[in-house]
């Protein structure tokens, strides 16, 4: 007599169960890895989209203030601005110039550098920003824009901002303790008035 045995095939084993899972895992992680990626680049963007419309409001304010912007460069507030959020929080303005009449022309750009300045401050971590005459804003060698400023006379009146930004795998841009390069440099006119 013969007996048949016959097999059970109906379920999973444990390894092809642990497998399964393993897979999912690592499924799971590069889906959250891809997401961490995107958040940090949408943040990284709208920092830059904002960054470039602080340059450009505080452009178009130097432009319409001709009474500072038409002064020698020692007399010019604006050329004389830098600011690094490092320092510090940022004082309070002067004056408060929402009307051109309640305000001279030297108490209005104090009023601009100052607005400007506690909006960095409060927007953009680490902020940092410079106003100064520059012929040479893009340092080839390194291949990044530059702090430095070559004031040469005629030179071009650029406004340089920055914050401390991180790269879409989390890592700093700069090394520990280093300013990072500018983000946004928005040069005005093509030199001296």
């Amino acid at each position: 007599m013969r007996l048949l045995r016959k097999r059970v095939t109906g379920g999973f084993t444990l390894i092809e169960v642990l497998v399964a899972v393993l897979l999912l895992a690592v499924a799971i992680l590069g889906a959250l890895g891809t997401q961490l990626a995107a958040l940090r680049t949408r943040q990284g963007s709208g920092l830059m989209s904002r960054g470039v419309q602080l340059a450009s409001s505080l452009a178009g304010r130097m432009q319409a203030n001709a009474g500072q912007m038409l002064r020698d460069d020692l007399g010019n507030p604006y050329l004389q601005l830098r600011y690094d959020a490092a320092d510090g929080a940022p004082p309070p303005a002067p004056a408060q110039c929402y009307g051109m009449d309640r305000c001279s022309s030297a108490q209005l750009a104090q009023f601009d550098i100052a607005d400007t300045v506690a909006a960095l401050h409060a927007g953009f971590p680490g902020g940092r920003i410079a106003v100064c005459r520059d012929a040479a804003v893009w340092d080839a060698s390194r291949r990044a824009l530059t702090w430095e400023c070559a004031s040469a006379a005629g030179a071009p009146v650029v406004i340089k901002l920055g914050w401390r930004a991180r790269r879409a795998d989390g890592a700093a841009d700069a090394a520990a303790g280093a300013p990072s390069a500018p983000a946004v440099a928005l040069m005005l006119g093509t030199g001296a008035p």
